[in-house]
C-alpha cells in the first residue's frame, strides 16, 4: 500500500481531494460516460459473436444489442450527444476502411449500372412514399417526408455486411457502393429542397442546380487530385514508419471527412473518398492494419447507437404497426426494383443482391424523420411509422443479403 508506515496525515490531503466537490462533480460525469460506452461496447462484443456464430451478420446482432440496452428495454444507456458523436466517428472510419479496400477504377467500371441504381433507387421509393402519403390524407410537404425517408440508404449497413462476408471486390458490391455515392448525393440534394418546403421556403431550380453541382463537384475533385498526388508523393510515404504513416492516413481521412460536410455532403462519403485515394498505394505503403484496428472498436458502436435511437414504445398502436408494414413493403419494393431494372444486365440474382443490398435505411432514414418531426412537418404517428420501417430494413436486409450471396456468387456474368 502506498501510504504504509507513512500514518493518516499523510493520507488526509488525498482524501480531502478527492472528496472536492469540482473533482467529484467531474468524476460523476466521466463515470456515466464510461458506464455508457461499457455497456455499449460489451453489448456490441457480446451480441455481434452471438449473432456471428449462429450465421447472423453481425451489424443485426449489434443494433438488436442497442434496442436492447436502450431506452426501449433495459434502459442502461440513453443516445446521448458523447455517443452520437462517436457512432457518427463509428460510421466515418468504417466508410474510410471500406473506401481502402475499394480501387476508383473498379468502381469506373460499374458506373454505368450504379448511376441507373441510384437514380432509380430514388425515384421509385420516393413516388411509392409519397402516394402511400397521399393515400393516408397526409399534405404534399408531409407526403414528401415520408418518400425521402424510403429513399435515404444506409450504406454502413450494408458496407460493414459486405465487408465481413469478404465480397467487397465482387461486382455487385462495387455497384452497391458506387449507386450509394450517387444516392448520397442525390438523396441530399433532395432533403435539402424538401426541408427547406418544409421549413416555408422556396427553392428555385438554379439553387437545386448549385446545390447539386457543389456535390457532384467535391466528389470529382477529391477524386481528380487526390489519386495523382498519393501516386506522386508514394516514394516518400514508403520511407514513414507504421506510426506516422497511420497518423497521416487518419488526417487525411479526417480531413477529406469534414471537407464533405462544407459541400453538403455527409462526412462518411468523404471518408469513403480518401479511403479510395489512399488504396492506390496500400499494397506498397503499410498502414491498413492500424486503420482496421480503430474500425473495429468504432463501427460496432455505430450500430448500437442505431438500436439505441429505435424508441419501440411509439409501436403499440396496432393502426401504426400495419401503416408501418405497408410502408416497409414499399420501401423494399423500391430499393429492389431500382436494383434488378438498373443492374439487369448482371443477371437477375446479381441484381436482386444489388437491390437488396440498398434497402437497410438506418440512421439515415431515422434523421429524416426526426427533420419531419422536429418542423412540424408529420405527425408522430407517421413518425412512428417511418420508425418501424427503418427498424425492419435494418435487420432484415443484412438478413437476405447474407442469404442471397453464396448462390449469386456463381451467377455472376462474366466480365
Amino acid at each position: 500500500m502506498v501510504f504504509k508506515g507513512l500514518g493518516w496525515r499523510a493520507a488526509l490531503p488525498l482524501g480531502v481531494l478527492l472528496s472536492g466537490g469540482a473533482l467529484a462533480a467531474s468524476s460523476a460525469g466521466t463515470a456515466d460516460l464510461l458506464f455508457g460506452l461499457f455497456w455499449v461496447v460489451l453489448a456490441a462484443a457480446v451480441f455481434g459473436t452471438v449473432a456471428s456464430k449462429l450465421g447472423v451478420p453481425a451489424v443485426v446482432g449489434q443494433v438488436l444489442a442497442g434496442i436492447l440496452i436502450g431506452p426501449s428495454v433495459l434502459s442502461l444507456v440513453r443516445p446521448d450527444e458523447f455517443l452520437l458523436s462517436l457512432a457518427e466517428l463509428g460510421a466515418v472510419f468504417l466508410l474510410f476502411m471500406v473506401g481502402l479496400e475499394t480501387r476508383f477504377r473498379d468502381l469506373l467500371s460499374v458506373g454505368k449500372e450504379a448511376l441507373l441504381v441510384a437514380v432509380l433507387g430514388i425515384a421509385f421509393p420516393l413516388a411509392l412514399g409519397f402516394g402511400f402519403g397521399l393515400w393516408q390524407g397526409q399534405e404534399n410537404v408531409s407526403a414528401l417526408f415520408v418518400g425521402t425517408s424510403l429513399v435515404a440508404t444506409s450504406v454502413g449497413i450494408t458496407a460493414k455486411v459486405l465487408q465481413e462476408m469478404g465480397v467487397l471486390d465482387a461486382r455487385f458490391a462495387q455497384v452497391i457502393l458506387g449507386a450509394a455515392v450517387i444516392d448520397d448525393i442525390l438523396g441530399l440534394t433532395l432533403l435539402a429542397v424538401v426541408s427547406g418546403l418544409g421549413a416555408g421556403e422556396s427553392m428555385s431550380a438554379a439553387q437545386v442546380a448549385l446545390i447539386l453541382g457543389l456535390s457532384v463537384g467535391f466528389v470529382a475533385l477529391v477524386l481528380a487530385v487526390g489519386i495523382p498526388l498519393v501516386r506522386r508523393f508514394q516514394p516518400r510515404l514508403q520511407n514513414l514508419s507504421l506510426s506516422r504513416m497511420f497518423n497521416v492516413a487518419i488526417v487525411v481521412g479526417l480531413g477529406v471527412a469534414a471537407l464533405s460536410t462544407v459541400a453538403g455532403l455527409a462526412p462518411i462519403i468523404g471518408a469513403f473518398l480518401a479511403g479510395m485515394v489512399l488504396a492506390e498505394v496500400k499494397d506498397e505503403v503499410e498502414f491498413e492494419s492500424k486503420v482496421h484496428a480503430l474500425e473495429s472498436f468504432l463501427a460496432p458502436v455505430f450500430f448500437v447507437v442505431v438500436g439505441l435511437q429505435l424508441d419501440l414504445g411509439v409501436l403499440g398502436d396496432p393502426v401504426v404497426i400495419v401503416a408501418g408494414l405497408i410502408l416497409t413493403v414499399l420501401a423494399v419494393i423500391g430499393k429492389v426494383a431500382g436494383g434488378l431494372i438498373g443492374a439487369r444486365s448482371m443477371g437477375g440474382r446479381q441484381s436482386l443482391l444489388v437491390g437488396v443490398g440498398m434497402v437497410p435505411r438506418g440512421e439515415v432514414g431515422l434523421i429524416v424523420a426526426s427533420l419531419g418531426l422536429a418542423a412540424g412537418v408529420i405527425g408522430k404517428q407517421v413518425y412512428a411509422e417511418v420508425l418501424l420501417m427503418v427498424l425492419l430494413t435494418t435487420v432484415l436486409a443484412p438478413l437476405v443479403l447474407r442469404a442471397l450471396a453464396p448462390r449469386a456468387q456463381g451467377d455472376a456474368p462474366a466480365a
